[in-house]
């Protein structure tokens, strides 16, 4: 169904007539949001003092690389079926040139490496082979509950999951934390949020002060949510502002977080190219362990060369932490291209350096 664009262009309107005489940076967290804003063509139409910046949101540009590298290594041994979500099948690996630097080379040499879309897809799968299937995990809470509700369901002895999954609330506020940040408000992510909740972003205006908004993935949403908090900030009155509440409930959805609960802990985890962020983790828990790959195989320690960083040259995590637009990376456009990814944020179609090339942002600045 095609949008109705005539509330869009009634918000557009009142932000244009907000006073903004400063420069008024908005770090949209979600990857949806990014592509939504860019293929909107919002950037364009905003007044010249807004500043919309990407962030963390893109959860195959900080999959860890060595749990990647794990999978690599452990679909290539030939006795098992891997599986991940599509997106993750093309994102490199640190190795020397000549080496397997993807799950999707891993399977150009004979590995049986699948790409799947949904957590019922290994199930299915898993039913059907002899073989053990393992199915690598990466994602957001809004993809980590299905995984949680599959295993609460029952699955076949023979799946195993390679968790590698992140809570998104932990970056943003280790992001905040970061006396380099220079933000003045946020838009929160809606998929997370119709899960978490609204409440979980009250933190950005209580702890640090500054405007947020919940918001959807249509013109109408959007803007709305940036109407709000360019005039939060232009009042002085940062609060949390719920501008998707036809999907996001405040203390969202109850069911899935109990799943989460039940079959997952929270723990310290690392984030790639960023470090370690406290509590930013999933691992399985209680009797779930038994499906945990790592549990199950055996995963050799090779010595490897900038294990857990970017690639040479990639600021892939400066511009997820919002310290970088995509075209000031000096590799964008040049050797990183969607074709020949260099790293994870020019792979996904929520990687800002993806969606700004699919945009038609052609070259570095």
């Amino acid at each position: 169904m095609k949008e109705d664009f005539t509330i869009a262009r009634a918000w557009l309107e009142r932000i244009q007539a907000l006073p903004i005489e400063h420069p008024v940076a908005v770090m949209n967290v979600c990857g949806g949001h990014e592509r939504s804003l860019t293929q909107l063509g919002l950037r364009g139409v905003l007044p010249p003092n807004v500043k919309l910046i990407p962030g963390p949101g893109c959860p195959v540009c900080v999959c860890p690389e060595e749990d990647l590298a794990d999978a690599i290594a452990l679909a290539l041994t030939g006795k098992v079926t891997l599986v991940a979500f599509g997106d993750m099948l093309r994102v490199p690996i640190n190795a020397p040139k000549g080496e397997v630097r993807s799950l999707a080379e891993a399977r150009a040499k004979g590995a049986d490496v699948r790409p799947i879309s949904s957590p019922q897809e290994a199930v299915a799968l898993a039913t059907k082979s002899e073989k053990p299937v393992v199915f690598f995990v990466a994602g957001f809470e809004t993809t980590t509950a299905p995984v949680a509700a599959m295993l609460a369901q029952g699955v076949p002895e023979n799946l195993s999951v390679l968790l590698a999954a992140r809570l998104t609330w932990p970056a943003v506020d280790a992001l905040l934390r970061d006396p380099e940040a220079r933000l003045d408000a946020l838009i929160a992510p809606g998929h997370v949020a119709t899960v978490m909740g609204a409440n979980e972003w009250g933190f950005v205006a209580d702890k640090y002060h500054l405007p947020v908004a919940v918001a959807g993935f249509s013109a109408n949403s959007l803007l709305a949510a940036l109407y709000s908090v360019l005039r939060q900030k232009l009042e002085g009155k940062p609060f949390l502002d719920n501008c998707y509440a036809e999907l996001v409930a405040p203390e969202g959805n109850k069911r899935a977080q109990a799943l989460l609960a039940g079959v997952m802990e929270v723990t310290d985890a690392n984030w790639r190219g960023i470090g370690v962020i406290p509590r930013s983790g999933f691992a399985l828990r209680g009797e779930w362990r038994r499906y945990d790959a790592r549990e199950r195989f055996e995963f050799a320690a090779q010595p490897r060369r900038r294990t857990g960083e970017m690639p040479p040259g990639c600021d892939c995590a400066a511009v997820v932490l919002g310290k970088k637009q995509p075209d000031q990376c000096r590799l964008y456009g040049k050797a990183c291209t969607p074709q020949n990814p260099v790293g994870p944020c020019m792979v996904s179609d929520e990687g800002a350096c993806h969606i700004w090339w699919q945009g038609g942002t052609r070259a570095a600045a």
